[in-house]
């Protein structure tokens, strides 16, 4: 199968020289403010593989992946909007020689509060070193140990991001880190890990990777990479296409457990047109959907639709109420800043601004690196008690000229706002920064779906459990992304030997039913997930006596002249107050309650005909709404409090741990979107429920 034009290329990128950290920017040119959508015919685009994100997860398929196949990169936005880009601290692994796999997956089993898959916990950490090494072989700089000083460090990083600037080969850049080795790196130690264990380049470390596999990638003839192209939906099997192309039904998986992944419709921003890609695999690694909340360090483009497409084609999701909050976001207006847990690990301190006490002495034995969810809630009670919104987060008792070498970036960012960090404490308070739960997928990246792979943040392979260790999400997206580059083609040519053994006259739906049916068997086993609670998506016959047995804030209530962004930015406040770091029932309820007024107010102008709601933006906050939902859902059935999901009314572990488990979407028990969107005059696609998904009682 042929890829498109111009394989090697960035489509509608232009370099304008160097940013404030030293790297290249990329320049994108932006889509203009109307994003109402046509009934005009859809141009389709075909590759091998689709990849939708172009994160650490979706370059490193891409880039692991044999150079025979075609491959697409769908970016949301411009390329270094990724939460991977922005990321500081580093990647976990076992390296050092007094460290081991058994000691690092045992950390991890810790943080994870005993909701970790054991089985691919141990399958991910033990790739740990080589997912490692395969990054310095891509010519990544890391920190390497003191016998290298640190102006040859930096001769290091400076040398690859000359030879990529000034137009290079990527192997000329590679081969200025040429024979790097996982026993020559710096590790730092982070809240949780038993010992030094993260490798990192700088304190930027997700910078300085994604610039590296950014160049592999636009290098590689066999890829193409799509800034500012959004994926709307997936397209699966069953998908009945008409001869102009305006008109497509996706079935859900769910009601055909047999069918497979084939490409995904597209929205293109430059063009404002929408594109269908089709494809013989699809890899989700579309991140996380921190920007739910109104504090939170992920990019704006975070907002869980890559969850939302698998789950409308077939997926289940697990344990979305486990919410990371990192506990060091600056807290300065509104900086999304994040003060990497390196720091901590290095010797700063916690204290409370009013007495000066570091109040982490008293709560754990750890102190300040303790798992994140520990720390994070110690804070917020903290806040909570001064009311000054922060605590101090101190280093000024560290080496000034060791903060400026090690943390250059964290420094300059700083001074730049007013903070020495050197004498100056640092207002800190929790941000969101993590989901831990997503679709579910094994450690290969298998999903439900055959043909749909997913790999990073949005991903749930067991790996997190309830919290997060520290710097394990990288080495996830690593070692997931090439695991999957491993079995894909495995995948393909299975399902080419069975296109060439069927016949024309065959390709019935009963043989193509058998084929996937020893597919499954044979290659393709998803995620088996024991001790599990199902979330109920109840029926809403009783919102009414709901909506009454709330008084909702007046601050968070939403009247009819609201218009998407209004909601939208109600819809972040909402999250943070309700669905934050401390949560109850009666919150839950309220939210939940909300988020059905703006589902029905979104609905009314639809049909009432505003263009405004018959837009991709309206789309996009049906979405957010839905998934918001299901989030609230799954806090609200989970009575106890478990790593990063406490309760105020359930304040202790339960007995057993369970998995949070919501079931593929059934397109049968829901509205079609058309209802929502009547006026946007697209095709329909696997169809997103225009009613609310509310809790009505405790389960």
């Amino acid at each position: 199968m042929s890829g498109p034009p111009n394989m090697s290329a960035i489509v509608n990128t232009e370099h304008t020289g160097i940013d404030e950290t030293g790297f290249e920017k990329l320049n994108v040119k932006k889509p203009s403010v109307n994003k109402t959508m046509t009934a005009e015919p859809q141009p389709s685009i075909t590759t091998d593989v689709l990849i939708i994100g172009a994160g650490l997860a979706g370059l490193s398929t891409a880039l692991a992946l044999p150079k025979s196949l075609s491959i697409t990169i769908l970016s949301k936005a411009a390329l270094e909007t990724c939460s991977s880009h922005y990321a500081q601290g580093g990647i976990a692994a076992s390296l050092d020689k007094d460290d081991s796999i058994a000691d690092h997956v045992a950390d991890t089993l810790i943080a994870g509060a005993g909701l970790c898959a054991t089985d691919n916990t141990t399958t991910i950490l033990s790739a740990g070193q080589q997912a490692v090494q395969w990054l310095c072989a891509q010519g990544v700089p890391f920190t390497q140990v003191s016998h290298i000083n640190d102006t040859q460090q930096n001769n290091i990083q400076n040398n690859v991001q000359n030879n990529i600037l000034n137009g290079k080969t990527v192997k000329a850049a590679t081969d200025a880190v040429a024979g790097l080795k996982t026993a020559n790196l710096h590790l730092t130690k982070e809240g949780g890990h038993g010992c030094r264990r993260v490798a990192h380049a700088d304190d930027a470390t997700g910078r300085h990777i994604m610039q590296t596999l950014s160049a592999q990638a636009q290098a590689a003839t066999n890829i193409t990479i799509l800034p500012y192209h959004e994926a709307l939906t997936l397209l699966t099997e069953t998908s009945n296409k008409s001869l102009n192309g305006t008109s497509l039904t996706v079935q859900a998986a769910a009601s055909n457990p047999h069918q497979h992944c084939q490409g995904a419709i597209v929205f293109d921003h430059n063009t404002q047109r929408q594109l269908t890609f089709y494809s013989r695999a699809v890899v989700l690694a579309s991140g996380g959907l921190g920007q739910l909340f109104q504090r939170a360090t992920a990019p704006n483009v975070c907002v869980g639709d890559g969850v939302m497409m698998a789950w409308q084609a077939g997926c289940r999701l697990a344990n979305l109420e486990f919410i990371q909050f990192h506990p060091t976001g600056v807290a300065l207006g509104t900086s999304n800043f994040l003060v990497s847990e390196a720091l901590r690990g290095e010797g700063g301190h916690l204290y409370c601004p009013q007495t000066g006490k570091r109040f982490m002495l008293d709560l754990d034995p750890r102190a300040e690196l303790a798992p994140r969810d520990i720390v994070a809630r110690a804070i917020a009670e903290q806040i909570n008690n001064n009311g000054l919104g922060f605590v101090h987060l101190d280093v000024s008792h560290l080496p000034a000229d060791f903060l400026q070498q090690h943390f250059p970036q964290i420094y300059q960012t700083l001074l730049d706002l007013g903070i020495d960090i050197t004498t100056d404490p640092i207002p800190v308070a929790p941000t969101a920064h993590y989901s831990c739960g997503g679709v579910v997928t094994c450690a290969n990246g298998l999903t439900d779906v055959q043909g749909l792979y997913a790999a990073g943040e949005v991903a749930y392979t067991g790996l997190h459990g309830a919290n997060r260790l520290a710097s394990n999400s990288l080495l996830e997206c690593v070692v997931v992304g090439r695991n999957i580059a491993a079995h894909l083609p495995r995948y393909l040519e299975a399902m080419s030997k069975s296109s060439k053994n069927t016949k024309p006259s065959t390709k019935s739906a009963s043989s193509t039913s058998t084929f996937t049916s020893n597919l499954a068997s044979n290659i393709w086993t998803p995620l088996q997930i024991a001790d599990t609670q199902t979330i109920a998506l109840p029926s809403f016959g009783s919102i009414a006596e709901h909506e009454e047995a709330f008084n909702i804030n007046g601050n968070i209530h939403v009247d009819n002249n609201d218009d998407i962004d209004g909601i939208t930015a109600k819809l972040k406040s909402l999250m943070s107050s309700h669905m934050g770091i401390m949560r109850s029932a009666e919150q839950l309820e309220q939210a939940l309650v909300q988020i059905h007024q703006w589902q029905h107010e979104c609905q009314c102008f639809s049909l009432e005909g505003s263009t405004k709601f018959n837009s991709l933006s309206h789309f996009q906050l049906t979405r957010q709404l839905q998934l918001a939902t299901l989030i609230i859902q799954s806090a609200y059935q989970r009575c106890e409090s478990r790593g990063g999901h406490s309760r105020k009314d359930y304040p202790l572990l339960a007995s057993q741990p369970l998995i949070s488990i919501i079931e593929p979407f059934l397109a049968n028990k829901t509205d079609s979107i058309d209802n929502a969107m009547d006026g946007w005059h697209q095709p329909r696609v696997n169809n997103i429920s225009s009613e609310p998904l509310l809790a009505v009682a405790a389960v």
